[in-house]
């Protein structure tokens, strides 16, 4: 007989947003191919609840939107909150910024054609943006040598908030039209 608990535990830690109690019964089913009562699932999310209360675990098992997610304990915030503020600090240095521009606007694109836009060395800046999951690599060319293509991440575009790269800024739309010669009247 398989440790319900466990399987429960293990599904509210693997989703990223509360787990309602529906689609918890709809996963064991489907595994287990066989039916759990409500009261079956319920028994089993308050005995891990309680595994959870404990003074011996930094998190708890919390109910929040219908659902079941694992939350850390109050009393773990103030450390939590400065792994956040070093995080936070984290940001994206120019060259960084420029060679992601570089790639969001001109992907699939290979090292050596962002070096020739930018006309300097870019590898410190596409590692920063690989660690930081900005970007992947999305294969290799076929040219010679066959390069490292590079383009954004779907991370890229959480960062961002955008769903898809239709919603970048048109390049129109970031530098004001110097096309006119002489004085403009309005």
């Amino acid at each position: 007989m398989e440790n319900t608990e466990l399987y429960i535990e293990a599904l509210i830690f693997a989703s990223e947003n509360s787990i309602r109690l529906e689609e918890i019964m709809y996963c064991l089913q489907l595994s287990f191919e066989r039916d759990f009562s409500d009261a079956e699932v319920a028994t089993a999310i308050q005995t891990i609840k309680l595994k959870y209360a404990q003074p011996n675990f930094a998190i708890e098992l919390v109910n929040i939107n219908n659902g079941y997610q694992f939350l850390t304990k109050k009393d773990y915030h103030i450390i939590i909150k400065q792994l956040q503020l070093q995080r936070s600090k984290k940001k994206l240095s120019q060259a960084a910024l420029e060679t992601l521009a570089i790639i969001a606007y001109q992907q699939p694109v290979t090292k050596l054609e962002i070096e020739q836009i930018r006309g300097v060395n870019c590898d410190y800046s596409i590692q920063k943006l690989l660690e930081k999951e900005l970007i992947a690599i999305a294969g290799k060319a076929e040219s010679v040598g066959k390069p490292i293509i590079y383009a954004t991440s779907p991370f890229f575009m959480d960062y961002f908030g955008i769903n898809n790269l239709n919603e970048l800024p048109q390049l129109k739309e970031l530098t004001p039209d110097n096309s006119a010669v002489g004085e403009q009247s309005e």
